[in-house]
């Protein structure tokens, strides 16, 4: 009697158990293909950002915008899938190229009211972003927007100077306190590269000034 009772219990148990985890198992399938196109979206947005098609880079970010509507709605059942790593790293992605397309085009930040995400991933695609602005930097010094690349690099040590601010562990911060650590060597070779093309662009100005009076004066 007891062994009848216990195999209906057993069998009851794994039907339930199978079903519960059938679902799991297509839900992250499919978290793992949304985290994928996301983060590929994210990257031909900042791409486009930096060669200056801001219409292509918004298009982009808006269809990867729409894909994280779907990551939000399909995993609120399965907190534990929507908080592991390859989701967050999606996510992270996401709000690194909302943070530069913005601080490139001095466009509107994202509101932080309107953010769904964790906010230890905010933090960490800011870092990111900051990051990604040594690129922008280094265009502008070739073209010679010395005001330009100068906002830029303010704009890395603003966010340098908050975020280097968070002690807090590891586990908390999701590895930010590494993303810092990057990205003051990043900040520091930007600062060092800015300061070099002002003064090129100071020696050659005063050579171009002075073989200019040379030449009035032979006249």
């Amino acid at each position: 009697m007891i062994e009848a009772q216990l195999r209906r219990w057993l069998d009851d148990l794994a039907s339930r158990a199978d079903q519960e985890l059938a679902q799991q198992d297509a839900a992250r399938e499919k978290a793992l293909v949304h985290s994928r196109e996301l983060i590929r979206l994210c990257a031909a947005a900042i791409r486009e950002g930096h060669r200056g098609h801001r219409s292509q880079a918004e298009q982009l970010l808006s269809q990867a915008e729409k894909i994280e509507a779907e990551i939000q709605e399909s995993l609120a059942p399965y907190p534990e899938l929507y908080f592991a790593g390859y989701t967050q790293d999606a996510l992270k992605e996401l709000f690194e190229a909302q943070v530069t397309l913005a601080l490139i085009g001095q466009a509107m930040l994202p509101p932080l009211d309107a953010v769904h995400m964790p906010l230890s991933t905010c933090l960490n695609g800011v870092c990111e972003a900051a990051s990604e602005l040594r690129r922008a930097c280094l265009d502008l010094l070739r073209r010679e927007e010395f005001a330009e690349a100068e906002r830029l690099l303010a704009a890395m040590d603003a966010v340098y100077d908050v975020l280097m601010s968070f002690g807090y562990p590891d586990g908390i911060t999701k590895g930010l306190r590494r993303r810092v650590d990057q990205l003051r060597g990043v900040l520091e070779r930007t600062r060092g590269d800015l300061t070099n093309a002002l003064q090129m662009a100071k020696l050659r100005r005063a050579l171009e000034e002075a073989q200019g009076e040379e030449g009035a004066g032979e006249a």
